[in-house]
C-alpha cells in the first residue's frame, strides 16, 4: 500500500522520541549539580542516594513504557508515497523542543526547588527520564534495522503539547528504505559520508 496522492509531512519516530533525551539529560545534570550545593532537609548523602535510585527507576520506566504500542504501530505500516515529505532531523528536534519548552522549564525549576528538601533528587530524576528516552530511541532503531525500514509518523498527528509518536492520535506509521532521510536507525544524525 502507498500513501494518498496528496502526500503528508512525515517525521522520524525515533527522532521524535530522542528529541527530549538531551534537554532532559542536561537540565537534570545541571539541576542535580545545583542541588548538591544545597544541604536540604535530608542532607546531601541521603539526597544523592535517593536520586540515584530514582534515576534508575525513571530510566527503566521511560525506556520500557508503551513498547507494545510501538510494536503494534510498527506492524501495521504503510509505505510512504512519492508525494510525502520527509522532515529533516533538525526540524523534528526543533519542533518538539519548541512545543515542550515550557514543560522543560517547569521541570527544571521543580527539580532545583526540590533540592531544598532532598538535594539532587529532582535533577537525577530528570536525567533518568532523558536517559530512558535515549534508550527507547535506540530500541526503535533496532526495530528499524530488523525490519530494514525506517519508521515515520505523520506530522499533523503530533500536534499538541503532549504529542507522542505512540499517542492515541497516531493511527499508524509509514516506512521508507533504511537509507532515507538524514538520520540513522535510532534517530542519530547521519554522517555526511553516509549521505554521499
Amino acid at each position: 500500500m502507498r500513501a494518498g496522492r496528496g502526500g503528508q509531512g512525515l517525521a522520524r519516530v525515533a527522532v521524535v522520541v530522542r528529541a527530549g533525551a538531551a534537554p532532559l539529560g542536561w537540565l537534570g545534570v545541571v539541576a542535580a549539580g545545583v542541588g548538591v550545593l544545597v544541604p536540604g532537609l535530608t542532607g546531601r548523602r541521603i539526597g544523592v542516594t535517593a536520586g540515584a535510585a530514582l534515576f534508575l527507576v525513571a530510566l527503566a520506566v521511560v525506556a520500557y513504557a508503551r513498547r507494545g504500542r510501538y510494536r503494534e504501530l510498527a506492524r501495521t505500516v504503510v509505505r510512504a508515497g512519492r508525494h510525502d515529505v520527509l522532515q529533516d532531523r533538525a526540524v523534528s528536534l526543533r519542533v518538539w523542543r519548541r512545543r515542550h519548552r515550557w514543560w522543560l522549564l517547569l521541570a527544571f525549576l521543580a527539580a532545583v526547588g526540590s533540592a531544598f528538601a532532598v538535594p539532587a533528587t529532582g535533577g537525577l530524576l530528570l536525567a533518568g527520564c532523558g536517559a530512558g528516552l535515549w534508550l527507547k530511541a535506540s530500541w526503535i532503531g533496532r526495530l528499524e534495522e530488523d525490519g530494514q525500514a525506517l519508521l515515520w509518523v505523520r506530522v499533523d498527528w503530533l500536534s499538541g503539547g503532549a504529542s507522542s509518536p505512540a499517542g492515541k492520535a497516531v493511527k499508524g506509521y509509514r516506512t521508507t528504505g533504511i537509507a532515507a532521510g538524514d538520520a540513522t536507525p535510532g534517530g542519530a544524525r547521519r554522517r555526511a559520508s553516509a549521505l554521499t
